[in-house]
């Protein structure tokens, strides 16, 4: 019977209906093949001397240092081709004296170098993990493990060509590290076939968790609960969101994905223990990874201002979900599933959230003094930037809000917007943008009533709208929405621009004499026409002069509109009665513009300045020259 302590294990080995092999693979000397249920006892004896020759020429002592001892598997490979076939020889040993129920010392003496070769085996298995952590890297196994996986096939070293078939064609780092990983393998496949798993795994696990662990720390990966993270503010946990975002894809498709590899190909005699171990060694720290972004949901001060990172939290985790669900795809780790998963859930929690706040930041937003040249509103600068900003995420947003539709109290008029495809997936985030638009442009419509001047409202709803048009039209909105939508609002930008000129320049336009008046009219009542349009040009110019159309182009078309309606009309009437009025006679307080000096005048408008290049030498104001004396200039040179 074996001594106390030591283990009795039971083995089905083929050795028992084989013949007798030396150490070498080849039948012993003098040895005949035994019949195919009979081992003699006298062949057994043979292999276990042979066996104890090997095991303990390589047996260590106590207390020898795992990385002090001359290694087994150097350069000549023969020697632990030796000695993992005489662990095969002790296993067949075992079974024999077991299964003939021998109470000799033969059995004992089997257990107790089997125990020797195991130690032996677990200072070599340290060994290689904690020596070549450099051909053992995530990024390394990842690359190489087809390479590995068909080279560590091979249950012994039977074949040598295994080694010489990689050949030139990898070079000597990928050679090493198909090497290590097949050694480790040979050495795990021995002692979990000797009933030394326990020991297999606890060095293995050791060392490469500490490996995870460390990399992960240097990437920045922190292990944090929520009562920590609510205690930083938001510029610190945005400096941490740009490291996790920098380093999540290097921790799932390298680390993780390289230590499934890694614990696949060692193990890949048993499934079971090859999960156990990737579990043990990864859970915690990719729960702990996947956990983060949902720390981040949960931050307590999250504004609209800082949707956009949690938008970048909720791609960064969908774009790496099929590699997580293939990656830790066993039972064992359905909470770093789970994990991952709820990180989404309450990530789009969080975006609907801020939504919902942005949209009654809009509706809500309280500034009383309209914008004093009729500009663009910071309010639609803000928005619209914010909604583009939306825009680049929409396929995110499909997902976030695909189950949350508008309000009862918000519905949005199904002409308000023409998407390509009104049905598809991305409906919902189109409908979800179109909406905030028209909040913001009812938004708008409220602050053009604060301008007291309703020519100047018009301009600043022209102003508004075409800003928002623009950033439609030049953003991936357009996609979205459609251009049905963008050229509906470019004609009521021209609806408003029209309404702003018949506001703003009508009486101007009517004291221009009607070109179907009679041949001729009398001097006064020339007089009379001339002095009306004096007026009424003065009074509109200088009161136009400090308003803005921030946009070129729209600009341009006002211009171009208002000369039409009054330069030629003006130049009909300027050459038929201005000859009347001499200098002589008066003329410098009658006939106070030429044609051409309404054209240079209406270039200068729209620039927020008071005039443009024509106007910049003297701006008018109370303490500057005003449009009559400037004519005046211009007709004397």
């Amino acid at each position: 019977m074996p001594r106390k302590g030591m283990r009795t294990v039971f083995f089905s080995s083929s050795r028992a209906s084989s013949p007798a092999r030396s150490p070498y693979g080849s039948p012993l000397r003098g040895s005949s093949p035994a019949p195919r249920h009979t081992f003699s006892a006298s062949i057994t004896e043979e292999n276990l001397d042979i066996a104890e020759s090997i095991v303990r020429k390589w047996s260590i002592e106590e207390g020898s240092s795992y990385c002090k001892i001359e290694s087994l598997f150097g350069d000549d490979r023969k020697e632990a081709k030796d000695f993992l076939r005489s662990v095969k020889d002790l296993q067949a040993a075992m079974q024999f004296f077991l299964s003939e129920g021998s109470s000799s010392g033969h059995l004992v003496r089997a257990q107790s170098l089997m125990q020797m070769a195991m130690k032996r085996l677990e200072k070599e298995f340290y060994r290689i993990l904690s020596t070549n952590r450099n051909y053992l890297d995530p990024e390394s196994v990842s690359s190489r493990s087809s390479r590995a996986s068909r080279r560590s096939s091979s249950s012994d070293f039977d074949n040598d060509a295994s080694e010489d078939e990689l050949g030139d064609s990898v070079s000597e780092g990928e050679r090493v590290s198909d090497l290590v990983m097949a050694d480790l393998k040979l050495i795990a496949d021995a002692m979990i076939a000797s009933g030394y798993t326990k020991e297999c795994l606890k060095i293995y696990k050791l060392i490469r968790k500490s490996i995870v662990d460390e990399s992960l720390y240097y990437l920045g990966i922190e292990k944090l609960n929520l009562s920590q993270f609510q205690k930083f503010d938001w510029e610190a946990i945005e400096l941490k969101i740009k490291t996790w975002l920098n380093s999540v894809k290097v921790a799932v498709k390298t680390i993780f994905n390289g230590e499934r590899i890694l614990c696949d190909n060692v193990f890949s005699a048993s499934p079971r223990i090859a999960e156990s171990c990737f579990a043990e060694i990864a859970r915690e720290n990719a729960r702990a990874l996947f956990g983060f972004p949902e720390l981040v949901s949960k931050f307590k001060k999250l504004s609209p201002e800082k949707m956009f990172r949690v938008l970048d939290l909720y791609d960064a985790v969908s774009e790496l979900w099929p590699e997580i669900e293939s990656i830790f795809s066993y039972e064992s780790m359905s909470a770093v599933r789970s994990q991952a998963v709820n990180s989404l859930v309450k990530l789009g929690e969080a975006v609907r959230g801020m939504l919902l706040d942005f949209e009654t930041a809009i509706q809500k937003d309280v500034s009383k003094s309209p914008v004093p040249s009729g500009g663009v509103h910071p309010l639609t600068r803000y928005v619209m930037n914010y909604i583009v900003f939306l825009s680049d995420y929409s396929g995110i947003l499909a997902d976030i809000v695909a189950d949350w539709p508008l309000s009862n109290q918000s519905p949005l008029p199904e002409s308000y917007y023409s998407s390509p495809n009104p049905n598809s997936y991305d409906s919902a985030i189109t409908e979800r943008l179109a909406w905030l638009i028209l909040v913001l442009l009812c938004k708008l419509d409220g602050k053009a009533e604060l301008y007291k001047d309703v020519s100047l409202s018009y301009l600043f709803l022209a102003n508004n709208l075409n800003y928002v048009v623009s950033k439609v039209r030049t953003s991936n909105l357009t996609l979205l929405i459609g251009d049905d939508w963008v050229v509906k609002h470019e004609r009521k930008v021209k609806q408003y621009a029209a309404n702003y000129e018949r506001m703003g320049w009508d009486k101007v336009i009517s004291s221009v004499p009607e070109l179907n008046r009679p041949a001729t009219i009398s001097p006064e009542s020339a007089r009379k026409c001339f002095r009306s349009f004096n007026s009424a040009f003065e009074e509109a110019y200088q009161k136009q002069a400090s308003w803005i159309v921030a946009d070129q182009k729209l600009r341009d078309e006002i211009k171009v509109s208002l000369a039409r309606k009054l330069v030629p009309a003006y130049r009909s009437f300027y050459e038929k009665y201005g000859a009347m009025f001499r200098r002589g006679m008066g003329a410098e307080a009658i006939v106070r513009y030429a044609p051409d000096d309404l054209g240079n005048y209406l270039s200068d408008l729209f620039y927020g300045t008071g005039g443009g290049e024509y106007t910049s030498k003297s701006s008018i104001s109370s303490s500057s020259p005003s449009p009559s004396s400037r004519s005046s200039e211009h007709r004397g040179r």
